[in-house]
C-alpha cells in the first residue's frame, strides 16, 4: 500500500527562517521522482529550486504562488509508491460529495525513476490566496506531522489542516468552531479566518471626514529589499564608519587595458583591474580584510580575499562573492565576473553564491555618478566605491590636460584601524591606478 508522506520547506541555510513561493514545478496529481524540484522559492538572499525527497504522486500542495511560509511549513503530500490518482466518479446529485475510487496501478519497484506525469485531480486548485492545500482524498495510510492536526472542541472536531490557518485563527483570538468553513466538506480555510476578522474589526459608520487624508502606497520590507535594510541598518548600528576619497587620473590604468585586449584572448574589464589593485592592496594593509568579534572582543584577520562585488538586478541589489580572489589574475577575475554577474541577472546565485565575503568593491560608476560614502557590508571591515572614469581637466607633467579622473571612496570600520592605515590603502590604491607600473613591482 502506498504511504502518504509529507514535505516541509527545508532550512535553507545561512540562518534564513522563511521563503516565498515563487512558482510551482509540480501540480497535484503529477509523478515526481526523488530528489526532483517541486517549487521555486525565494528567500532574503537568493532562488531556490527545492527538490523533494520523495518518489510518488503529489497529493496536496500547502501555498500559493507569491505565499510567504516558514522554514518548517508544509509543502506538499506525496503518497509514495503510487503512480496515479483516482479518477473522480460522477456526483449522484447536486450538493453530494465525490468519493474516490479505490487507488489503483500503484507499484512497488522504487528504484525506477518516475517522470512527471499530470493525471485529472479530483478537485480543482483554490484560487484564492489562502494557506489550505490544494488536496486530494487518497485512501492509503498517511503519515502527517504533528504539526497539522485536525483541532478539535467541545462541539467536535473542527475542520483546520492547515498549521498557518489555526497560528493565524489563535493569533486573533477568532474561535474555530463558530466557523463554517467554504472547502471541501466544510473544511476551514485560511479565507474564512479572514472574513471572521474583518466582520470583528468593521468600524462603526461615521460621518465622512472634510479632506481624505492620502493613504501612500505600501510596499512589503521583505525577501531582498528586507535583506539588504537590515543588513544595511545593523551596520549603521555596530560599526563607527568613516570615509576617505581621492581623485585619481586613470589614464594609463585604461592604456594598459586597452593593450591587455587588443593582444587577444578573453576581454578583461576595468572592475578586474580594480579588484587585482585591491587584493594587493589588502596584502599590504591586511587591517582592512578583517572582522570584528563583539563578543570575544578581538579583531579577526583573515587570511584570504573573498571579494564581493555590488550587481544591481531586477530583484535589487546583490553582492556575489569571487573566493580567493588574492590568488587570481586579471583573465581570472574578469571571467568570474561575467558568471556571477550572469547568474545574479538570472536569479540563479544560490545562497553560498551571495555570503562570506571579507571585502566589497562597488563600482557605482555605471549609474553615471562620481562619487559616494559606501556602507559597509557587515561584517566586513572596509568597502572600496569607484565612480565613472570621465575626462577632465587635470594637471599632468606640470601642465593643464584632459585626463581620465576617477573618485576612489574608501570607507571603513574604524575599529580595526586609524586614519593612517586607510589613507595608506587607499593612495596604494590610487598610485596603481594613475601608474599600473607600481602594481607590477609589488607582484
Amino acid at each position: 500500500m502506498p504511504q502518504v508522506m509529507e514535505f516541509k520547506l527545508p532550512d535553507l541555510g545561512e540562518g534564513l527562517t522563511e521563503a516565498e513561493i515563487v512558482r510551482w514545478l509540480v501540480a497535484v496529481g503529477d509523478v515526481v521522482a526523488i530528489d526532483q524540484p517541486v517549487v521555486e522559492v525565494e528567500t532574503a538572499k537568493a532562488m531556490v529550486e527545492v527538490p523533494c525527497p520523495y518518489g510518488g504522486v503529489v497529493t496536496a500542495r500547502f501555498g500559493e504562488e507569491g505565499q510567504e511560509l516558514p522554514v518548517g511549513a508544509p509543502l506538499i503530500t506525496v503518497a509514495v509508491g503510487a503512480e496515479s490518482l483516482p479518477e473522480a466518479p460522477e456526483a449522484e446529485a447536486e450538493g453530494s460529495g465525490s468519493v474516490p475510487r479505490p487507488l489503483i496501478g500503484y507499484g512497488t519497484d522504487h528504484s525506477r525513476p518516475a517522470r512527471r506525469r499530470r493525471v485529472r485531480p479530483v478537485t480543482a486548485e483554490v484560487s484564492a490566496p489562502t494557506a489550505a492545500p490544494v488536496t486530494v482524498p487518497v485512501p492509503v495510510p498517511v503519515t502527517v506531522s504533528a504539526a497539522a492536526p485536525v483541532a478539535a472542541g467541545p462541539a467536535g472536531p473542527v475542520p483546520v489542516i492547515s498549521p498557518l490557518v489555526r497560528k493565524l485563527a489563535k493569533d486573533h483570538g477568532v474561535d474555530l468552531r463558530a466557523l463554517r468553513g467554504s472547502g471541501p466538506e466544510g473544511l476551514i480555510l485560511r479565507a474564512d479566518v479572514e472574513a471572521a476578522l474583518s466582520a470583528l474589526r468593521a468600524p462603526e459608520p461615521v460621518a465622512a471626514p472634510a479632506a481624505s487624508v492620502a493613504q501612500g502606497e505600501r510596499i512589503p520590507l521583505k525577501g531582498v529589499r528586507g535583506a539588504v535594510a537590515e543588513k544595511l541598518s545593523r551596520s549603521r548600528r555596530e560599526i563607527p564608519d568613516a570615509t576617505c576619497w581621492v581623485d585619481a587620473d586613470a589614464t594609463e590604468l585604461m592604456a594598459a587595458r586597452a593593450a591587455m585586449n587588443a593582444a587577444g584572448g578573453p576581454k578583461i574589464s576595468v572592475l578586474a583591474l580594480l579588484a587585482r589593485i585591491c587584493t594587493a592592496a589588502l596584502a599590504r594593509y591586511p587591517e582592512l580584510n578583517s572582522t570584528v568579534d563583539l563578543e570575544a572582543k578581538e579583531i579577526v584577520r583573515l587570511p584570504a580575499v573573498h571579494l564581493g562585488f555590488a550587481a544591481q538586478t531586477e530583484r535589487g541589489l546583490m553582492v556575489p562573492v569571487v573566493r580567493d580572489a588574492q590568488s587570481r589574475n586579471p583573465e581570472s577575475l574578469s571571467a568570474e565576473f561575467a558568471r556571477l554577474t550572469e547568474l545574479a541577472r538570472a536569479g540563479k546565485l544560490t545562497p553560498a553564491d551571495l555570503t562570506g565575503g571579507t571585502f566589497t568593491l562597488n563600482n557605482y560608476g555605471v549609474f553615471g555618478v562620481d562619487g559616494s560614502t559606501p556602507i559597509i557590508n557587515h561584517p566586513e571591515a572596509a568597502m572600496l566605491g569607484v565612480g565613472r572614469i570621465i575626462p577632465k581637466p587635470w594637471v599632468h607633467g606640470g601642465e593643464l590636460a584632459v585626463r581620465q579622473v576617477v573618485q576612489l571612496s574608501l570607507t571603513f570600520d574604524h575599529r580595526v584601524c586609524d586614519g593612517g592605515t586607510a589613507g595608506g590603502f587607499l593612495r596604494y590604491v590610487a598610485d596603481c591606478v594613475e601608474s599600473p607600473a607600481v602594481l607590477l613591482r609589488s607582484l
